[in-house]
């Protein structure tokens, strides 16, 4: 009988312990959405539980499928295409995923962010991502930013907390000497808080909305990352 491959979510890592417990609160919906499926924690940095480590874990298998990995990052960049990527390269019973992001459900649960702090659509509005000096992961970002702009009625710009210009600070800044209409507001499109969440805070914005997880449009998107890989 094959058995049910286990879900790796695998997570950057960070220091804050209110970001552990948001990927923790993730990895729990998923849990409770997925009965019949093992699921496990991991990450690239920081801290461990490590990828590398968890995945020596789980015995090699010449029978199937033991096990998937799914990136809960927002874009594809280094992590993904070659932290996540050489860690399974060994090990052809497990497989990898794509990334969260680009996806319209995250375009939803940035909307149910905005709309929970009653932010108007003629606002400005600054997509602020972590940062990477991956060009593929910057290009995943503009095209979530691309699918806000097809739901929003003001301008939609990105910036991020670090690693790439435009800083968030000063896409803010820009914003305030233009003297675009209404609120500036910072939409986080980081996955938890932690340090990268306190720098939009510091940015000067009028509104900052929280981090992503937990949504139970990212459970959604998990799954899907899970379940397209688990039928093959």
């Amino acid at each position: 009988m094959t058995r049910t491959p286990i879900l790796i979510g695998c997570a950057h890592g960070t220091k804050s312990s209110a970001g552990q417990q948001a990927i923790r609160d993730l990895l729990d919906a998923v849990r409770r959405s997925l009965p019949g499926v093992e699921v496990r924690e991991a990450y690239v940095d920081v801290h461990g539980p490590y990828l590398a480590d968890v995945i020596a874990e789980i015995p090699v298998s010449e029978e199937g499928r033991t096990a998937i990995v799914v990136p809960l990052l927002l874009a594809g960049g280094y992590h993904v295409h070659h932290d996540i990527a050489e860690a399974v390269a060994d090990r052809p019973d497990i497989v990898a995923a794509g990334a969260l992001g680009p996806d319209e459900r995250l375009t939803g649960v940035l909307l149910d962010r905005l709309h929970a702090l009653h932010v108007s659509r003629e606002s400005t509005l600054i997509l602020a991502a972590a940062g990477s000096s991956d060009a593929r992961s910057q290009a995943d970002t503009e095209a979530a930013a691309e699918m806000l702009r097809g739901t929003w009625a003001g301008p939609v710009r990105v910036a991020y907390a670090a690693g790439h210009d435009p800083s968030v600070a000063d896409a803010v800044r820009t914003a305030h000497e233009f003297g675009e209409d209404g609120t500036v507001a910072v939409a986080s499109y980081l996955l938890a808080p932690g340090v990268f969440q306190t720098r939009l805070h510091e940015a000067g914005a009028d509104v900052v909305t929280p981090a992503l997880a937990p949504h139970p449009g990212l459970v959604s998107i998990v799954i899907e990352r899970y379940s397209s890989l688990a039928r093959e």
